[in-house]
């Protein structure tokens, strides 16, 4: 971390020497006089911004129009006070462009900060500028970088330069960014502390999810090396189906741990609207920012959004079957892992199935796979009562992993209550006669 933050501090005195001397030729009788950049140079190891630069043979010009979207975060003031220099009585200087936030009190650059330091008036070389900031840079097609939107009518280059909050943090901090939950990005992250040695599976499932992690693991070669990018599409598309609590959500959030992705849980409940296209526009905001992420979009209960689609009737009805047709093109393009999940695989419309790369049943636990969860849940501190028989519970009672953790749970609570370290054996059936309870099952002792 100290030679990124070394390294950051030569980039803004670069940066400081870059513009000063601009407008130094700016304001000079000379302003054709050649232009040239100095020197730069940063230490070299494995921190995120070096990596980036190395990854992205950035340019010296990319490197500073990267430092230009950096600077409202770690310097407000930087080009003012340089700019002041220069007109010490104050005053606007258009060329430099550059906007004022609604909070932020320092000038906050734009695309024609950029072409000016970079350009200053000669046309060529502001043109040159300005395809950095074309959509098929990388800057845009990774979603790194780009300029806010204007008003129609207003040069494009005026909108200032936004950079992706999760590279703010990892240029400035080393951190990996983690979007919140809001309504322009209605997906949760999720982990789970659990192994997979946590998890039981039947052998069926777990060697589906085997197949997933052999993608995960050698995809990209197959495609780059093997030179098959032309013939197959880049994402994997796999659907969970399966009954509440047989391990779906813990299965994709050990998926993403251990290939260390970021795994996002999509609230159908704040994407799906009742209003014509706001369920696509929803969906948009997060594909847009998941597109180049190296994320795992998880698709809770995917019922409501991938459902069957109905025989047209109605206005409403053409509208939900386009719903279908934009996600089956979304989720196609898609370049990375999509998980949905639902209780019924016959819920899901059938050309969504005919596009799954997988389909995974998810069992309930039978007998011997009970008991290994069972055994596996008891907590490390804890004993079991004499009369316990775990072989016992799990051959009478059928319950999911989710529910023997929950049974567990209480069970332990009221050990604790009594000041002991004993689970008894009255409280693990009260806590599976509730767990019935709760499905509105018949429960017997």
């Amino acid at each position: 971390m100290e030679t990124q933050l070394n390294n950051l501090i030569r980039s803004l005195e670069f940066l400081r020497e870059i513009t000063d001397k601009r407008l130094a030729l700016h304001f000079s009788n000379d302003r054709q006089a050649e232009f040239s950049y100095p020197q730069l140079a940063i230490e070299g190891d494995d921190t995120p911004l070096n990596q980036f630069i190395i990854q992205h043979q950035l340019n010296i010009e990319e490197y500073i129009i990267l430092l230009l979207a950096l600077l409202p975060h770690i310097q407000p003031n930087f080009i003012d006070t340089i700019v002041q220099k220069y007109l010490p009585n104050g005053g606007d200087f258009a060329e430099i462009g550059g906007v004022k936030g609604s909070n932020h009190r320092g000038m906050l650059p734009t695309g024609e900060t950029a072409l000016f330091i970079l350009g200053g008036t000669d046309v060529r070389r502001r043109m040159i500028t300005a395809k950095y900031f074309a959509p098929d840079h990388f800057f845009a097609k990774e979603n790194i970088l780009t300029l806010e939107p204007i008003r129609d009518g207003e040069p494009r280059m005026s909108g200032r330069i936004i950079m992706q909050p999760e590279y703010v943090d990892l240029f400035t901090t080393g951190s990996n960014f983690k979007y919140n939950f809001s309504p322009d990005f209605p997906a949760k992250y999720i982990t789970t502390k659990m192994d997979w040695s946590d998890l039981v599976l039947n052998p069926k499932t777990a060697q589906q999810i085997n197949d997933i992690k052999t993608w995960l693991d050698h995809n990209a070669r197959f495609l780059q090396e093997w030179e098959m990018d032309k013939k197959v599409k880049p994402g994997f598309r796999a659907l969970f189906y399966g009954p509440s609590g047989t391990g779906k959500t813990l299965t994709a959030t050990l998926l993403g741990k251990q290939f260390r992705k970021d795994v996002y849980r999509i609230d159908l409940s704040q994407v799906v609207s009742k209003y014509i296209g706001e369920t696509e526009k929803n969906l948009e905001k997060i594909f847009q920012k998941a597109e180049h992420r190296d994320w795992i979009l998880f698709f809770d209960e995917a019922d409501a959004l991938f459902g069957k689609r109905s025989n047209v009737s109605n206005a409403h009805d053409k509208y939900a079957n386009q719903e279908v047709s934009y996600l089956l093109q979304r989720v196609e393009d898609f370049p990375g892992l999509i998980i949905l999940a639902s209780n019924f695989k016959s819920n899901i419309d059938g050309a969504f199935i005919r596009r799954f790369n997988a389909v995974v049943p998810f069992f309930a636990p039978s007998a011997a796979e009970r008991l290994q969860l069972w055994k596996s849940t008891i907590p490390p501190r804890a004993q079991l009562a004499e009369d316990v028989d775990l072989s016992l519970l799990a051959n009478k009672y059928e319950l999911t992993g989710s529910s023997i953790v929950s049974i567990i749970h209480f069970a332990s609570l009221q050990a604790i209550a009594r000041g002991s370290e004993v689970i008894m054996k009255k409280d693990l059936v009260e806590g599976i006669q509730r767990e019935y309870e709760k499905e509105e099952r018949v429960f017997t002792e």
